[in-house]
C-alpha cells in the first residue's frame, strides 16, 4: 500500500492527482469513502482529476470530451471514450489516504 495523503486534506467531491511508482492516480473523495483510478482518460490522455466529480453517480467527468468514467468500475459511460480506466483499490487507514498498487 502507497500512503498518499490524509483524508482532511481532500476534500468531499473533489479529486487530486498522485503520481506514483509510475503510475497516475486521481482520488476522489465523496463523503468518507474514497476511490483511485487511473487519472489519464482512456479516450484522449486528459487529466481526469481537473474533471467534475459527480457524487451522486460515484463518477468523474473528463475535462475535455465529457465521457463519465465510474468510480467503482473505471468504464466510460457516453462517447467518445469506450475504454475503461484501471482502478486501485483505497482505503482510509488512521486518516490517511493509502492506494493498492499492482
Amino acid at each position: 500500500m502507497a500512503r498518499l495523503c490524509s483524508l482532511d486534506s481532500l476534500g468531499d467531491g473533489e479529486a487530486k492527482r498522485f503520481d506514483v511508482q509510475g503510475h497516475r492516480i486521481a482520488v476522489v473523495r465523496i463523503g468518507e469513502v474514497v476511490h483511485a483510478i487511473g487519472d489519464r482518460c482512456s479516450h484522449a490522455n486528459y487529466s481526469l482529476s481537473d474533471g467534475v466529480v459527480w457524487t451522486e453517480d460515484c463518477s468523474i467527468e473528463c475535462p475535455k470530451h465529457f465521457s463519465k468514467f465510474n468510480l467503482e468500475t473505471g468504464m466510460p459511460d457516453v462517447f467518445p471514450a469506450t475504454q475503461p480506466v484501471p482502478v486501485y483499490p483505497a482505503r482510509i487507514v488512521e486518516g490517511d489516504i493509502e492506494v493498492e498498487l499492482p
